[in-house]
């Protein structure tokens, strides 16, 4: 299986991407028993198939373990050249307090050694309190670290507009930021999107498909509770879906895209993500990948090759103008982690 030249993006001028990352929550624990040895291997098909970037974060269990492992493994049966179809994207997630240099360079240099690269292709910066202003601190920390060679680009995670224009304003460069966005959770239409246009800012998308719940399998179920919902991405978007309208409301909304997903020949999850792919300002969307326990490659394929017209775009709109504000409910992009 190759994926058609549409699955990339020249994201920066050294890394080109595949618009679908692998999302590596999945192994940090609550998704499934996770076996190290499939989840390399799996890593391998992955790859093959052109899914070539990675999304992780320090604490993602043993995600920046799996990826130096599977570098070294790489390495190891295709030479240093095959290095260069890989992307791996972490975050670093420290508690809010005084940021030193020390600090900062001292965690830099765990993801870099446990990813077993000289540079980290992308840290993507997440803080939990803003009345904490050391953020800047951080983030100018990384910036002279970017400048010495150990970080290639810096980004951000669930940082709202406001403080991403603060950022901008002391003078720091941001190439993204990743942010919660689906069919269901359209908040970064709000602010988010303009704003990065207009700062050459892309968006990576996690949460597309709430989940899972954004698929056949949900369709015309009765509402899932308590242990049904046997992964934390379930109980995490079920929450979201009960705050945007709840599950009738969900059900119409399911019913709508089975009808485009039929008329295009492909799956829910498809047109949940190419809804997304194609708002501007998404560099990519962010899948989860439960390394050897479910993949879903070929479905995932069917992605770059769908066109959603305006009869499509109109009917989703139909059902999401019924649903709450989620802008008003929670706040801006991040703010759910806040509150």
């Amino acid at each position: 299986m190759n994926l058609p030249e549409s699955s990339r993006l020249q994201f920066t001028p050294d890394l080109n991407i595949c618009r679908v990352l692998n999302g590596m929550w999945q192994v940090s624990g609550g998704h499934g028993r996770i076996s190290s040895d499939a989840a390399i291997q799996t890593m391998f098909k992955y790859l093959d198939a052109g899914y070539t970037t990675w999304d992780m974060a320090d604490h993602y269990g043993p995600a920046e373990d799996f990826i130096g492992e599977f570098r070294r493994q790489l390495i190891a049966t295709r030479g240093e050249a095959a290095l260069s179809n890989l992307q791996a994207f972490t975050k670093w997630v420290p508690r809010p307090g005084k940021m030193t240099r020390k600090l900062v360079e001292d965690n830099i240099d765990i993801s870099r050694r446990r990813m077993k690269v000289d540079a980290l292709d992308l840290m993507q910066f997440h803080w939990w309190e803003y009345r904490d202003k050391n953020y800047l601190d951080a983030l100018k920390h990384m910036a002279d670290l970017q400048t010495e060679g150990k970080i290639k680009h810096l980004a951000l995670t669930n940082f709202d507009t406001e403080h991403l224009k603060i950022i901008l304003d002391n003078g720091i460069k941001i190439v993204s930021n990743q942010v919660q966005f689906s069919i269901v959770d359209r908040r970064p239409e709000v602010a988010m999107i303009q704003f990065c246009q207009q700062h050459d800012i892309k968006l990576f998308t996690y949460g597309t498909i709430c989940g899972g719940l954004l698929s056949e399998k949900y369709l015309g179920q009765p509402e899932p509770r308590g242990g049904q919902l046997d992964t934390v991405s379930l109980r995490k978007y079920k929450n979201m879906v009960d705050a945007w309208g709840g599950w009738s409301l969900f059900q119409e909304l399911l019913s709508v895209l089975k009808g485009i997903a039929d008329k295009h020949g492909v799956s829910i999850p498809n047109v949940a993500v190419r809804y997304i792919l194609d708002k501007p300002a998404v560099g990519g969307v962010i899948v989860g990948a439960r390394l050897g326990i479910s993949a879903h490659l070929e479905d995932n394929a069917k992605v770059f090759d769908l066109h959603l017209d305006d009869s499509d775009t109109k009917q989703i709109d139909a059902v999401t103008n019924k649903s709450r504000d989620l802008f008003k409910l929670i706040g801006d992009c991040g703010d759910e982690y806040r509150r």
